[in-house]
């Protein structure tokens, strides 16, 4: 049914460690705007799985919280809840009991679902925000009592499994503990064993899949991801967002040797997962080394996202029919949001892109496609501050970037966009910026060179009529010509462009010739 009206849902996921709420305004021309997000830890699966059976304390626990979540949905304005259990509620005979008395408390149902729709929806949750396409990749999500195995590229899923493996379940049943809460060797080994047996079927059918790249999307995942980048041994080879499948073992190594105590103690790992933490690295460690993977990339993304993406993909007027990734909706939905002239958005995301891929073939640069992404976002959001004002519109458009959730993008993409969108105009990059004198060597270069392409295009794109309708460098020796293409007088657009040909030489340290060639 079409939306006449703005409307706002909350999706909820009950899982086994944890329940997570997510509310949404659905507007009627297509957009939507994350309104709240909470997560709390129930452990609602915790001593389940000996007797199949919720205890009373993790139902209370249970009940207290999503009680507690709903109202703070309903005071947000929420009136429809897509509410979905997992899991713990899937396998306990007591889960839809639990089920039953929430709804009888909030006046909200949850659905129990089964551990393939639950796979299906952490695929599209996760998938949704990544730029996969046509590429073959496995998706694993770790959660307190089930472990979703998928194995698809953006648009389907062509293998799902759900394993009755889980950081809760293993470290209740399987996993033997110390008294001061660590692992031994020889606990390690036998559950290695344990996890091998179980996902052998599994094993066989990875190794004959083309997987060109891992996603992992639980707290359990990244936890670990970030107790790699924070532990000494690791951190200065480490690649944030990335968790490599040696970097795992050697985190699991030292993690088994510590006390409980000293677990809840380091840094990147929320304290109530320190006891369970081990269990899911063991594993991640087997069905990565059953995939003949290096490792596995991060996502914060997860099925209460994927209830999202499935609730809006059948609404009409929402351009989820066909295949537009999240991230771009999410970039599109804050450029209408704020207005932008979005044929000169378009316009300068065509020049930017034609400046990246000559500047690319010619050597000036050597990043790659995710690079690329980032600059075509900034590209199309660098005129989003106008929504605020015009005078140092190029501010605000840093500050909306930043301040508005782009779904899909981590924070350090965000401000990557948010910094390429500010210096596109005024003031070139300083050191003392907020955002930019807290990156790295690496990508302040990268931003320099980005923004500095995006600033071209503004320039040649100033009156936007779009006259200028192509643009690409090329060498000539040491030196560096822009070639510009146009339909009509330029005039105007090339002494604009210019005024950035000083800050071309800083950057690059080569002389740059602007050129014009006019069609006829």
């Amino acid at each position: 049914m079409q939306l006449t009206t703005h409307k706002i849902v909350g999706f909820i996921d009950l899982g086994t460690n944890s329940v997570r709420l997510l509310v949404v305004r659905l507007s009627p021309n297509g957009t939507y705007a994350i309104l709240a997000q909470q997560k709390e830890v129930i452990r609602l699966g915790e001593g389940e799985y000996k007797e199949n059976r919720l205890t009373k304390d993790a139902i209370s626990r249970a009940t207290e919280v999503i009680t507690r979540l709903i109202d703070l949905a309903k005071s947000r304005g929420v009136k429809q809840f897509i509410a979905v259990a997992t899991s713990a509620a899937r396998e306990a005979s007591n889960g839809e009991e639990l089920c039953n008395d929430i709804e009888r408390l909030t006046g909200v149902k949850i659905n129990i679902i089964s551990g393939t729709e639950e796979a299906r929806l952490i695929w599209l949750g996760v998938s949704s925000g990544v730029d996969l396409r046509d590429e073959t990749a496995l998706f694993v999500d770790i959660g307190g009592g089930s472990t979703e195995i998928i194995v698809g590229n953006q648009y389907e899923p062509f293998f799902i499994r759900s394993l009755k493996l889980g950081a809760i379940r293993s470290t209740g049943t399987s996993v033997t503990v110390e008294k001061n809460g660590s692992v031994s060797i020889e606990s390690l080994k036998i559950f290695r064993r344990y996890v091998q047996n179980e996902i052998v079927h599994l094993s066989r059918h990875l190794k004959k899949s083309a997987i060109s790249r891992a996603y992992g999307s639980s707290g359990t995942i990244l936890s670990l991801e970030s107790i790699a980048g924070s532990y000494k041994p690791l951190a200065n080879k480490h690649t944030p967002g990335f968790l490599g499948t040696n970097e795992l073992e050697t985190v699991i190594s030292y993690l088994s040797g510590l006390p409980l105590e000293m677990r809840k103690q380091l840094p990147g790992l929320n304290p109530e997962r320190a006891d369970i933490i081990i269990a899911g690295g063991v594993i991640l460690h087997e069905i990565l080394k059953s995939s003949n993977l290096k490792g596995i990339l991060t996502s914060s993304r997860s099925l209460r996202d994927g209830l999202l993406v499935d609730y809006i993909s059948r609404i009409p007027g929402f351009p989820h029919a066909e295949y537009v990734s999240i991230r771009e909706r999410s970039v599109r939905q804050l450029g209408k949001t704020c207005n932008i002239d979005e044929e000169h958005a378009q316009h300068i995301q065509t020049l930017c892109l034609q400046m990246f891929q000559s500047a690319k073939k010619t050597g000036l640069i050597s990043y790659s496609d995710e690079i690329r992404e980032i600059l075509l976002c900034a590209s199309y959001l660098h005129d989003a501050g106008q929504f605020i004002s015009f005078s140092n519109h190029h501010q605000h458009s840093y500050y909306l970037i930043t301040e508005i959730s782009l779904l899909g993008f981590n924070q350090h993409e965000t401000i990557l966009i948010a910094l390429i969108a500010r210096y596109h105009r005024k003031k070139l990059p300083r050191s003392s910026d907020p955002g930019f004198k807290d990156l790295n060597r690496t990508d302040r270069r990268m931003v320099r060179v980005l923004s500095l392409f995006l600033r071209f295009a503004e320039n040649l794109d100033r009156s936007h009529n779009r006259r200028v309708l192509k643009v690409k460098f090329s060498r000539e020796k040491n030196n560096v010509v822009m070639k510009v293409n146009s339909v009509s007088d330029c005039s105007l657009e090339i002494w604009a462009a210019e005024s950035d040909i000083n800050s071309f030489h800083r950057t690059f340290r080569m002389p740059l010739r602007i050129e014009l060639d006019t069609i006829d």
